[in-house]
């Protein structure tokens, strides 16, 4: 049973939103500035940043599902989810600052860079899942639970953007503060506050809705029987479509954000004072997402939305290049340089948004679907796949990045005044290339995604009724 039925109360939404700032903090420190603090500040090669995240990126695939697992088994009077949200915050605010301040005499190296990005995505992922599997838990209806990644996502990226302008007004307010580390310390510092708040006061805020004792326990742990039972749910035909669409929209989203301070500093010249509006101009992309993904997905579907939205991104994020790779574009550094490139982008990452939120909410379909099928429900486990989805394609964003500031020959440190113009060219026609395979890939996968409403729906009517037993009184946890 749903642990709420009917519309679901506004305290609610926001409070489980609310836990989603930590993640927003995260992935805003990760895909704007983890690259560049570590290449142009502390002088590690852009190679081996992204290498080092894609190695910590093969612990997160055996231990993410794991930990989703093991929070689908817990069982405690206040339910499955809370406990691990009381406990993981405190020691991933602390490797958070470590981050940030590299606890390492000079140069981080691989091994380095790789312990401390384990650390991070690993406390992190124990926030994270056991927040996000509520979801299904809370509500079966299918547009309430787009409502509520949309109070997440909406919560995630002003977590997000509220630091990345703390970074641009008060941290590293100037071209030559970026290139110094004690902006980026304090930034690591004032997140790790912000992320221990997020996931305690939502925890607490949700907890007189879902603090009970789960039907049944899980059998004794055991480690092959969990990795059995996590392969088998890998397995769900939906899952693995979702999974292809979804891995290629976040990497898409990874690499735009991953490679924003290298396209706005050296193709597009953004003054000072544009770094600092850039972040609030995101903001409205956000804004207008929560407006319009609802009736989206009660107008087309979550599959189709996703699809087009990717589409959508791509036209409209390629444009800005296009134009200048032509030289149809207005001089770049420019006032209307400026304001229609933000114009831009806050209209493609709108769309962005819209395909990132169809995916993620497709998600709680495919565990009625399990659940059909074997007869057990694995939100954590399935949610634990979708966040090693986003952590991989984060990773790959950067990794992506990472590979065509290496290929198009910027050195760290390069001013903007001493960049090449073959270089800027050639930065920009890389990212532009990447993102539209990416995104058409987005696209083929999302549009073929088994699960309608009237699927799920119909499920969810099923399982109501074996609940109710052959008289239609529901029966006792655990009765036959």
């Amino acid at each position: 049973m749903s642990l709420v039925t009917g519309p679901l109360p506004l305290r609610l939404k926001l409070m489980h939103g609310f836990g989603a700032v930590a993640f927003g903090v995260k992935d805003g420190g990760f895909s704007f500035f983890l690259l560049p603090f570590y290449n142009l500040v502390l002088g590690v090669d852009a190679g081996i940043v992204g290498a080092a995240l894609a190695t910590a990126l093969v612990v997160d695939a055996l231990v993410d599902p794991l930990i989703g697992h093991l929070c689908d088994r817990t069982y405690t009077r206040w339910g499955r989810r809370l406990p691990w949200l009381y406990i993981a915050p405190l020691p991933l605010a602390m490797a958070w600052v470590l981050l940030w301040s590299p606890p390492f005499t000079g140069v981080p190296g691989f091994w380095e860079i790789v312990a401390l990005a384990v650390g991070v995505r690993l406390l992190l992922s124990a926030c994270e899942v056991p927040s996000i599997s509520m979801v299904p838990e809370i509500t079966a209806d299918y547009v309430e639970r787009t409502t509520l990644f949309r109070y997440r996502f909406l919560s995630g990226w002003i977590g997000g953007l509220a630091m990345s302008v703390l970074a641009f007004t008060v941290f590293l307010p100037t071209p030559q503060s970026q290139l110094e580390p004690d902006g980026y310390a304090l930034f690591g510092m004032v997140g790790a506050i912000v992320m221990l708040v997020s996931v305690i006061g939502s925890a607490a805020g949700q907890h007189r809705y879902v603090a009970r004792l789960p039907d049944s326990a899980s059998p004794p742990f055991s480690l092959a029987r969990a990795f059995g039972e996590i392969f088998d749910a890998f397995r769900e035909r939906a899952f693995v479509i979702f999974a292809c669409g979804a891995l290629a929209a976040h990497v898409s989203t990874g690499l735009s954000l991953s490679i924003t301070l290298y396209v706005t500093r050296y193709v597009w010249q953004f003054s000072e004072l544009a770094f600092k509006l850039y972040p609030l101009a995101l903001g409205l992309s956000v804004i207008a997402m929560f407006l319009i993904v609802g009736p989206l997905h009660r107008r087309f579907g979550k599959p189709m939305s996703g699809a087009v939205g990717s589409l959508m991104t791509l036209a409209i994020a390629a444009t800005p290049y296009v134009l200048f790779l032509t030289g149809l574009w207005p001089q770049t550094g420019s006032v209307l340089s400026t304001g229609l490139f933000m114009a831009f982008m806050v209209a493609a990452n709108t769309a962005g948004v819209v395909t990132i939120i169809s995916a993620t909410s497709m998600v709680a379909e495919i565990v009625e679907a399990y659940e059909e099928r074997t007869g057990k429900r694995a939100e954590g486990t399935f949610y634990a796949g979708n966040w090693l989805v986003t952590k991989a394609a984060t990773g790959g964003g950067i990794l992506l990045t990472s590979m065509i500031v290496q290929v198009v020959g910027l050195a760290p440190g390069t001013t903007q005044a001493a960049v090449a113009p073959d270089v800027v060219r050639n930065l920009a026609i890389a990212y532009l290339v990447v993102a539209a395979v990416l995104a058409v890939i987005a696209s083929f996968w999302l549009s073929r995604f088994p699960i309608t409403r009237a699927d799920h729906e119909a499920r969810v009517a099923a399982r109501i009724a074996r609940e109710r037993g052959p008289a239609g009184v529901p029966t006792q946890a655990g009765a036959p």
